[in-house]
Parts: C-alpha cells; sequence; structure tokens
C-alpha cells in the first residue's frame, strides 16, 4: 500500500455534534440559532432512463457527457453534489471528464459507491459471498472505488449490499454471511484508510431479504466494522471520536421496512453517524418506488427534518429518485421546492411550545397537531387561536 494512503486522510466532515446531548434549555437555544442547510446533491444514475422489468425506457439512454450537461443546468436551481458508481458511471478512464466537470459547474463529486449488485458474478452475494472468488473481486472492487474517492477528495463512499441477501432460508448461517460482509468492508477501509463508509440499508429487493435491511442493523453494521478496523490512520481517527463506517439511510428504503422515518434516522444521529441522507417518497411498504420528494406522506418529511435539525445536521441532502414520466430536470427541481417548502414550515415552527409539550405531555394534549396544523395552513389566522405553551 502507498504510503499517502496509510498516513494522510481527505477532509473528513465532523459528525461528532450531532450525538451531543442537550438539557430543554440548551436544546431550545439550540433550535433557535440552527439553521437547515439544504445543499443537495442527486445521483447520475437517474438521469438516464433506466431499464425495468415491466416497460421498455421511456426516453433515449444518455452517455455520461450528456448527463453532466444536464446536471450543470441545475447548480443554478441548488444541485451542489453529484453521486456515481464505480466502475461503471466513474472511473480511471473518464475521470478527467468528472474533475473537469466539476471545476466548470461548481458541482462537486460528493460520493463514489462500488457498483456491487449487477454484475452476474454477485449473483449470491458480493461482500459476503460464500465463493471466495466472487468475494474477493467485490473487495478489490470496493477498494478501487475509495481509493478514487480519496483522489476526488469526496466525503464518504455509500455501499448499498443490494445483492447480498437471500431468498430460502432453511438452514442459512446468518452469523456466517453477515461476517463475511462486515470483513470484507474492513479490509477494503483498510486498505484505503481514512475514507469514511455511509451505508444504506434496505429490506428487500433484488433480493428477497438484504443483510443488514434496517436502520438499526446498520447502526450495529457500524459497530462491528470498526471493531476490526486495524489500519494506524484509522485508529487514530476513532480514537479522536469519528465514526468511520456510517450510515446513509434512504427515506424509501426506511418506509418499505415500516420504520418510522424520524425515529429511524435518530438510530445514526444519536451516534454521529449520519454521514448523508437519500431523499424520495414512497408508501410504506410496497416496491421501491422512488417517488418525488413529499410526493405521498408529507408529514413523514417534516418529523424528519425537525430531528435532522434538533441533532445539528450539516451534511448533503442526496436526492435518489426515479422520474419515469417527468424530465429529470423538473423533477429535481419540483424535489428541491418541496423540501424547501418543508424546511421554512419546520424553521418557523413555535420550538418553545413543541420542547414544553415533549416535556409535559399531559397538560399539551392535542397541542402538537394543533400546531403543524396551523404551519400547513395558507391562511392560518382564520383558524381557532393557539396559546403557546411555555416550561
Amino acid at each position: 500500500m502507498h504510503t499517502d494512503q496509510q498516513n494522510v486522510a481527505p477532509p473528513l466532515p465532523d459528525l461528532r455534534p450531532q450525538a451531543l446531548e442537550r438539557d430543554s434549555q440548551g436544546m431550545l437555544a439550540h433550535l433557535k440559532s440552527f439553521s437547515l442547510d439544504l445543499k443537495f446533491s442527486a445521483g447520475i444514475w437517474f438521469f438516464s432512463p433506466a431499464a425495468s422489468r415491466f416497460h421498455g425506457p421511456y426516453g433515449p439512454a444518455l452517455p455520461i457527457d450528456a448527463r453532466l450537461e444536464i446536471a450543470a443546468g441545475l447548480a443554478k436551481d441548488g444541485l451542489k453534489g453529484i453521486e456515481a458508481h464505480y466502475p461503471n458511471e466513474i472511473n480511471e478512464d473518464n475521470i478527467g471528464l468528472w474533475k473537469s466537470f466539476a471545476a466548470s459547474s461548481g458541482i462537486r463529486v460528493l460520493t463514489v459507491i462500488p457498483f456491487l449488485f449487477w454484475d452476474s458474478e454477485f449473483e449470491f452475494g458480493s461482500l459476503s459471498n460464500p465463493d471466495e472468488g466472487a468475494r474477493r473481486r467485490a473487495i478489490d472492487r470496493t477498494i478501487g472505488a475509495l481509493r478514487m474517492n480519496k483522489e476526488l477528495r469526496t466525503d464518504f463512499a455509500i455501499v448499498w449490499p443490494g445483492i447480498d441477501g437471500y431468498e430460502q432460508g432453511f438452514g442459512l448461517d446468518y452469523a456466517a454471511a453477515r461476517r463475511r460482509f462486515a470483513s470484507g468492508l474492513a479490509e477494503a477501509m483498510d486498505a484505503c484508510p481514512g475514507v469514511r463508509i455511509a451505508f444504506e440499508p434496505k429490506p428487500y429487493e433484488p433480493r428477497g431479504r438484504i443483510l443488514y435491511g434496517t436502520t438499526p442493523e446498520g447502526v450495529l453494521l457500524g459497530r462491528d466494522v470498526e471493531a476490526m478496523l486495524r489500519a494506524p490512520l484509522n485508529i487514530n481517527l476513532m480514537k479522536a471520536g469519528h465514526r468511520l463506517c456510517c450510515m446513509n439511510p434512504e427515506v424509501g428504503h426506511v418506509l418499505m421496512g415500516f420504520e418510522d422515518l424520524a425515529y429511524a434516522f435518530s438510530w445514526p444521529l444519536s451516534e454521529g453517524r449520519l454521514a448523508h441522507s437519500h431523499w424520495n417518497s414512497q408508501p410504506l411498504g410496497n416496491y421501491d418506488q422512488d417517488l418525488g420528494v413529499g410526493a405521498v406522506s408529507p408529514e413523514q418529511l417534516e418529523s424528519l427534518l425537525y430531528t435532522l435539525k434538533m441533532h445539528g445536521y450539516r451534511g448533503y441532502y442526496g436526492i435518489d429518485i426515479n422520474p419515469e414520466r417527468v424530465p429529470v430536470d423538473v423533477a429535481l427541481r419540483n424535489s428541491f421546492d418541496a423540501m424547501r417548502a418543508a424546511r421554512d414550515r419546520v424553521e418557523s415552527l413555535d420550538h418553545e411550545s413543541i420542547l414544553a409539550a415533549h416535556a409535559t405531555p399531559g397538560r399539551a394534549r392535542g397541542y402538537i397537531d394543533a400546531l403543524l396544523t396551523r404551519a400547513r395552513a395558507p391562511h392560518s389566522t382564520r383558524l381557532s387561536p393557539l396559546a403557546p405553551l411555555r416550561f
């Protein structure tokens, strides 16, 4: 391994403040002083119509340079980061194109993601594959992606275990599969130390069940992987209190698992592990629809943003949608605007009354419901008056 890979870390965003515990007065002061900064990123994969099991693409396939041209046009609308998979979308041969795009557009490459779920050799898993040859190739691909993250000075590398799982679970050694996955990820992280992982759980699809499929399982994976790390740079970062195997929960995936968004995200936040977040909307359960932000259950969107505000989240907000019947630039602007509108409602709330309702629920029955109704009403003065609550 190269000396620079062993001893030099790219800039590591400080997630430690997410885990700060505050008393009621400290939380009130924080809510009044901290504002959510909506820095948007987007995955380059949905800029061109994807294949579907049920219908042909509803538009022409676009090469990477054409997709980046669309992305560059969204800089004025608030797009600040772009996400891509290695090696199918970004690789050693076209990295110059990506660097030129970043320099000319002002949109940075935020993450390079190892492409671990598509190739036929990963039919029975990538990092968890019982076939050591296939698993070795998955580890090497992950190392390649981490090296590219280091070269581009990204914030993290998303890892999604979409093909690591099972359908028929009879007699399966689940613990061994989890060990193979965790140790493979740790090996890759030690081979290219100082690069943070943002793990993305999903309960099912494409596998019947996916390993580490829920948010708390992602937290457990982070603890297990970090216990296996041995590279001196990684050890020193963890001694300083930094988490290295962190999380990138996706709204749709969380809801597929029937988790509550705000509660689920509070798990990585409470440990300083929320490196990134992926945003869309989704009915509870169902297949992975990747609808535009706010199209379904906007109240979940608001509650999640409020939880992020309480924990002081400063990361990017990655839009991960599948706009089959809407032009991608229109769909992204709609999602940006839905998040801005929800953020504005959250920021305008009476934080002292909310915290008083949390602390004394017996004297605040129905109060938060009434408060939210007024925040969503275009003409709140037409509603009955609501006196503020105080500690």
